[in-house]
């Protein structure tokens, strides 16, 4: 029942995405390791769209399967494999990595400073709590997957440049919500250097209080926030859970 509900969870994440047009195509890839793991994990399968995965779609990785999956690439993608193995393998608090090329945060990690300055409530709960790998050096191969890992380090998420963002969280519901509010934190950045005016910036001390009052808030909303997200799937899209 544990894993189907981690199942349930992250494929619920996937049609979320992809009503948000977060995704792109069919690539980008999501995965969750099982409980108590950091080398076994689901990612989702080769060439289904976000909005049409389910949870028969996730393959379940392994070591005993490892390189039977890798060489079948239309089973699962190979960046997937380098790229998620290798974070997991090598970041303990990634649980469950999300990654994609959305919108604004794409912009924002084409920009020769690709910081997120505290400009306002979801910039600020970002503020210093992002590692940024500065030198794109391709797709995400064995090479580029462990610069990633590196890059990361204690960190949350990572603004890929001139690539896109990639989420990591101890859930999927953790995860997630960051990948949400950092999308719209850049949305906000993004559109409001489009207006050409001087921007107001919060001092580092109230960006900094603003952090970690977002990381301590008393309330598990980014629980609350998937739970809603499944309710809605429950009733408009059931076949998520097949």
């Amino acid at each position: 029942m544990e894993r189907l509900e981690l199942q349930k969870d992250l494929v619920a994440v996937f049609r979320w995405t992809a009503r948000l047009n977060m995704n792109e195509a069919v690539s980008n890839h999501f995965s969750v390791c099982l409980p108590n793991s950091n080398d076994s994990f689901y990612v989702n399968r080769a060439g289904i769209h976000f909005s049409r995965v389910k949870v028969s779609d996730l393959v379940l990785v392994e070591r005993s399967n490892l390189e039977k999956i890798k060489k079948d690439p239309s089973l699962v993608d190979p960046t997937a494999i380098n790229i998620h193995g290798e974070i997991h393998k090598r970041v303990p608090q990634a649980k469950c990595i999300l990654h994609v090329h959305s919108k604004y945060a794409t912009v924002l990690s084409t920009l020769k400073n690709p910081e997120l300055p505290p400009i306002d409530q979801n910039t600020m709960r970002f503020y210093n709590r992002v590692s940024v790998l500065d030198n794109f050096g391709g797709l995400g191969f064995e090479e580029e997957s462990k610069k990633m890992a590196t890059c990361l380090g204690n960190k949350q998420l990572m603004l890929l440049a001139n690539h896109g963002v990639l989420v990591t969280g101890q859930t999927v519901a953790q995860a997630f919500d960051d990948l949400y509010y950092f999308e719209r934190a850049c949305r906000t950045y993004i559109i409001a250097l489009s207006t050409n005016k001087e921007l107001k910036i919060a001092s580092p001390e109230v960006a900094e209080k603003t952090a970690q009052e977002c990381a301590n808030y008393p309330i598990d909303l980014a629980g609350k926030h998937l739970k809603e997200i499944r309710s809605i799937l429950d009733k408009e899209e059931p076949d998520y859970k097949n």
